[in-house]
């Protein structure tokens, strides 16, 4: 059953395709069958294919509502596939909001959200990964997440998982070609060629995985928490890196109860800092609560910069026992009180949160720990559904690769790579569950 919006497939629709409020222009957009016949009655003028004309629109009483520009995309050559027309009028929300009603008693309606994009898809305009890519485009907030975005909607995630897919179709096509001529067994060389093979492909599965994380990553932001003892310069050091006054700074220990997050950009990608309470025995029935919630904030960042105080080199400050090894950084403060000088070794550190001497250094290994500056390894943005996708086609891969050596296992290998294919086909949408589809493009802005 498909949705409603799908069952309407050629009825007009119509929303503005810019942001509302003021401004010198805005874009209405109307896409469908009959689009051309409605515009005809807007402008009373016949519009040519991708040309511009400068013409007056008209209600449904022919008085003028304003005047502007009108362009006619002839299907299939349009963004949805379909008749589309730009209005563009001036950038008063009550004229474009006339153009809307004026075109809804022509015979459109108003858009859904998505529902331009979700009409290029079904008309194989576009795949589904290029159309969240055009989500991912309107909302990055990163300069390198609107390039990653534009490699997604030019393809290149998409190009990435067909070449996977393709790769896949062949051997579960060399492997039912056996089940469908039982008589001839499939020899010891076959099974180890077809093995190799898949050992190649999840090879190429789990890279592509890693690319998407990153992605993914890149879409949705970093989190770094900053942890340690009371009065190790937690506080001054989210101060430092956001270049603002986020948290109090005092010598008084224990001063931060609720986590503070400050939003930051490095190499490109969006960071979530937090700036948590210190870790230490308390009888204090809030610091308790501030330091559970520091230990859920440690549980949930992509990296951890445990600080401590360089100068107190009597009472050594231990991190605690579970504190993730691969995701830490060691950052040792206040050298400005030793005769230490910055310097860096392995994920260890050695700064002055006061001087400033040693932060550019921990930015940079920050980012050299998230792989933010490494672009070259990060073509795309990537979705958590589109890592599960990819996760569940690796360990269906990787079944059919411990089966094939069973000659009665066959076609259960078979159904293995069935079930991959169909995994990496959820990705482009070309095996995509309808109720998925409805969930993706409500997400969308309404007008795209």
């Amino acid at each position: 059953m498909l949705p409603s919006t799908l069952q309407q497939q050629g009825e007009p629709i119509c929303a503005m395709a810019t942001p509302p409020g003021r401004g010198a222009l805005a874009i209405v957009r109307l896409s469908g069958q009959g689009a051309l016949e409605i515009a005809h009655q807007l402008t009373h003028k016949k519009l040519l294919a991708r040309q511009a004309i400068y013409t007056k629109f008209y209600d449904d009483n022919d008085e003028v509502i304003d005047q502007g520009i009108v362009i006619y995309f002839q299907a299939p050559a349009s963004f949805t596939g379909e008749d589309v027309v730009e209005l563009h009028c001036h950038g008063n929300p009550i004229v474009s909001d006339l153009l809307l009603k004026t075109l809804c008693a022509q015979g459109s309606r108003l858009a859904t959200p998505g529902e331009f994009s979700q009409r290029a898809f079904v008309n194989n305009k576009i795949d589904l990964a290029q159309a969240e890519a055009i989500a991912d485009l309107i909302s990055s907030t990163t300069e390198q997440g609107v390039r990653m975005a534009t490699r997604s909607l030019q393809g290149a995630f998409s190009i990435r998982v067909r070449a996977v897919l393709a790769t896949l179709i062949l051997i579960r096509t060399n492997i039912e070609a056996h089940l469908d001529f039982p008589d001839e067994e499939i020899n010891v060389k076959q099974v180890q060629e077809i093995a190799t093979k898949l050992t190649q492909l999840c090879t190429e599965v789990t890279e592509l995985m890693q690319q998407a994380q990153q992605g993914e990553r890149l879409q949705t932001g970093a989190t770094i928490a900053i942890a340690g003892k009371p009065n190790v310069g937690k506080s001054s050091l989210i101060n430092a890196l956001a270049q603002s006054d986020i948290a109090i700074v005092t010598e008084i220990p224990g001063t931060t109860r609720d986590p503070l997050t400050a939003d930051i950009e490095l190499h490109g990608m969006p960071v979530r800092l937090i700036d948590t309470a210190g870790l230490r025995d308390t009888a204090n029935v809030i610091e308790l609560k501030g330091i559970e919630r520091t230990q859920q904030a440690l549980s949930q960042a992509d990296i951890t910069l445990w600080l401590s105080d360089a100068s107190q080199t009597e009472t050594p400050q231990i991190a605690p026992a579970d504190i993730e090894e691969n995701k830490t950084i060691w950052v040792h403060n206040k050298i400005d009180l030793t005769k230490l000088q910055a310097s860096t070794s392995a994920n260890h550190i050695y700064l002055s949160v006061k001087t400033g001497v040693g932060l550019p250094e921990l930015l940079t290994m920050i980012a050299s720990k998230l792989h933010a500056d490494e672009q070259g390894d990060t073509p795309f943005l990537a979705r958590r559904r589109h890592l599960i996708a990819l996760q569940q086609a690796q360990q269906n891969i990787q079944a059919a690769g411990v089966r094939i050596s069973a000659p009665t296992e066959l076609e259960l290998a078979a159904e293995d790579l069935r079930l991959a294919q169909l995994s990496l086909g959820e990705v482009t949408g070309e095996f995509t569950s309808d109720d998925l589809l409805g969930r993706i493009f409500s997400e969308f802005c309404i007008g795209k």
